[in-house]
């Protein structure tokens, strides 16, 4: 999954403290090569948007209707300050989905 399977979701669950529904991504790339990691992160963003936009997400999973939806971004190693800024430019896109987007690095 993660970053090699771009059309798939990695991981939906719900917080327990809020209800909100956690879509994720993993992504355990490197950024030797920075410009496939951002196009491939472009891409894996713009399907789980797709997946909200088209309702499969409802389909899959009834309950995150009418919940707060957020995509994590959960990285190996940290992140340059291009795909920090790409991020905030994806927040933009997903505020309009009525979604946020979040990144950590795993720990």
């Amino acid at each position: 999954m993660g970053l090699d399977n771009l059309k798939v979701v990695d991981v939906v669950g719900t917080e327990t403290d809020d209800g909100t529904v956690v879509l994720s991504i993993i992504d355990c790339w490197d950024w030797v090569d920075e410009p496939r990691h951002l196009r491939a992160l472009q891409e894996k963003l713009n399907a789980y948007f797709g997946f909200v936009e088209s309702r499969q997400l409802y389909e899959a999973y009834p309950d995150a209707a009418g919940r707060p939806l957020r995509i994590d971004v959960i990285s190996k190693f940290s992140m340059p300050q291009a795909a920090l800024a790409f991020l905030e430019e994806a927040s933009a896109v997903a505020a309009r989905l009525n979604m946020t987007v979040a990144h950590r690095i795993a720990g």
